[in-house]
């Protein structure tokens, strides 16, 4: 297996640059998950490196090679498409050789292969079924099978989950991280717009907007340590709280005109407070809103509230929560928060401010 290195890659179609020169090195073996809004780039940016988009300028380099001129099928790199594409009148087994076969590999190579990605996959009771005899996760397996065959120093997933439904996604994402440890660690770059499947299967997340790197970092560092306000609120489920500020002095002012005391803060103008950050108080209070959704998850309660000054924000709490919609409801920070500056930069994160 080998690694990936991306050298101030960029794609123009036109006049229209839609990634912004990327610089990415993926280590040999690591799980490096490509995340981001629709339109982000990401996957125009896996199939330039597979070779199925041309590359405007920079380089692209897969087990030290460069790659840019090369076709697909030699760059060493195979890819599993978010449809399954595979052939509606050939058994599992043909479709996981076939490519194979048409590039001249012997029979007995080919089955060799095919029987060892079966074994793999969990794929021997179905290797004499059609597609149409399949489940949805089967079928992905298949065309998982299709890649593992071909050996590459690289496997690349677009979105192969997206077609599946939530029970099926769980168990499949299961499986390629399974995948990914059985096969001595090799090099995977996946394409998701899921942050969930990001944080559960990645060692490393670039985190993409607009055509460009926002961050790339490990899953719980990119939740703990966010460069901007952007990846503070794509990372995480549900989205991190943002309260506006008001610079005041060398502290600042939340919009119910409290005053919050942290190092750093009279530069901040938004401060950043995960929902597990927040907890109920029958004091005072630091926060004070109205219930509005309550969603009981089984090992947690997202509490959904209104702030009094009109924000809606969201808490999460232990199943125990008695909280019910319509309720007042008054919470402390418990835990880190966030300081951003007026440019949405980080700032350095801190322990839970004291507002007074």
């Amino acid at each position: 297996m080998s690694g990936v290195i991306l050298n101030n890659v960029k794609k123009r179609y036109g006049a229209v640059e839609v990634i912004k020169g990327v610089d990415i090195t993926i280590d040999e073996g690591e799980f490096c998950v490509f995340v981001g809004p629709s339109g982000c780039g990401k996957s125009t940016l896996l199939r330039m490196i597979a070779g199925l988009e041309e590359i405007t300028s920079g380089e692209v380099q897969i087990g030290g090679r460069r790659v840019n001129d090369l076709d697909p099928a030699d760059r060493g790199a195979a890819m599993v498409f978010q449809t399954y594409a595979l052939y509606p009148h050939m058994t599992v087994e043909r479709n996981m050789g076939f490519g194979l076969l048409m590039n001249g590999m012997p029979k007995a190579e080919v089955k060799k292969r095919t029987d060892e990605a079966a074994r793999i996959l969990q794929l021997e009771p179905y290797l004499q079924r059609k597609p149409k005899a399949l489940s949805g996760g089967q079928r992905q397996r298949v065309a998982i099978g299709r890649a593992i065959v071909r050996d590459p120093e690289v496997f690349l997933f677009d979105e192969p989950l997206s077609n599946l439904d939530a029970e099926l996604r769980v168990a499949t994402r299961l499986e390629i991280a399974k995948l990914h440890n059985s096969m001595e660690r090799a090099t995977m770059i996946y394409v998701t717009h899921d942050q969930v499947e990001a944080m559960t299967l990645a060692d490393k997340i670039v985190v993409l907007r607009d055509g460009r790197v926002e961050q790339i970092g490990a899953p719980m560092d990119l939740y703990e340590r966010p460069d901007n306000l952007f990846v503070a609120g794509f990372i995480g489920s549900p989205k991190m709280n943002f309260i506006e500020l008001t610079p005041d002095g060398e502290a600042a002012k939340m919009p119910d005109g409290r005053t919050v005391s942290l190092p750093g803060v009279g530069h901040a103008r938004t401060l950043g407070v995960r929902a597990d950050a927040l907890k109920p108080t029958s004091d005072e209070g630091d926060l004070v809103g109205t219930v509005t959704v309550v969603e009981q998850l089984g090992d947690s309660v997202l509490v959904h509230f209104r702030t009094d000054w009109g924000q809606e924000m969201v808490a999460r709490f232990d199943p125990g929560s008695t909280a019910r919609v319509g309720e007042p409801i008054r919470f402390t920070f418990a835990g880190r928060t966030h300081l951003f500056d007026a440019n949405g930069k980080a700032q350095a994160a801190a322990p839970h401010p004291v507002p007074a």
